[in-house]
């Protein structure tokens, strides 16, 4: 018996090790992007269970699932991209200093847009599955979108004339 306790203690250690280290590598955003991973991942077994419950999986449906999420990854990738870019530039404008280093806008926007896509959607097939979702649920996964859309809305608001 005391030989399992050790090897559950060196299995929970190795986790929380892990765990450690990828924070330390990649702070919150990192958790961002599992986060955003599991859900694309869990939105496409949802999926694809709610369609085999209706009778309604096809290999055509589910290839164009996956291309879907390939298409959300590759905006994401370009979301990296341009806060690599504007990091370079605003960060090293010679000869003018912000008050404050840039680091990342693009990138963390985009992946919560994207986690409340899919949480939405993840909601939607387990609704196809029977399930009835919590009209709270509803509201919340939809003020978070919202949300997120409104953070660039106040990003890129243009003073108007009677200010």
């Amino acid at each position: 018996m005391e030989e399992k306790r050790n090897i559950f203690a060196v299995i929970k250690g190795g986790i929380v090790g892990t765990a450690t280290a990828f924070t330390a590598a990649f702070g919150w955003i990192g958790w961002l992007v599992v986060g955003w991973i599991c859900c694309m991942a869990l939105d496409w077994i949802s999926g694809s269970a709610a369609a085999k419950k209706n009778k309604e999986w096809k290999s055509s449906t589910a290839r164009d699932g996956i291309w879907h999420k390939a298409g959300m990854i590759l905006v994401v990738i370009i979301a990296a991209i341009v806060d690599g870019i504007l990091g370079q530039i605003v960060n090293n404008i010679p000869g003018f200093t912000l008050p404050f280093t840039y680091g990342m806008m693009v990138f963390p926007v985009v992946i919560c847009w994207y986690i409340f896509t899919e949480l939405g959607s993840i909601c939607e097939n387990a609704n196809k599955m029977g399930t009835r979702i919590p009209d709270f649920l509803i509201s919340l996964l939809s003020a978070g979108k919202l949300g997120t859309e409104n953070v660039w809305d106040n990003i890129l608001k243009k003073p108007s004339k009677k200010e």
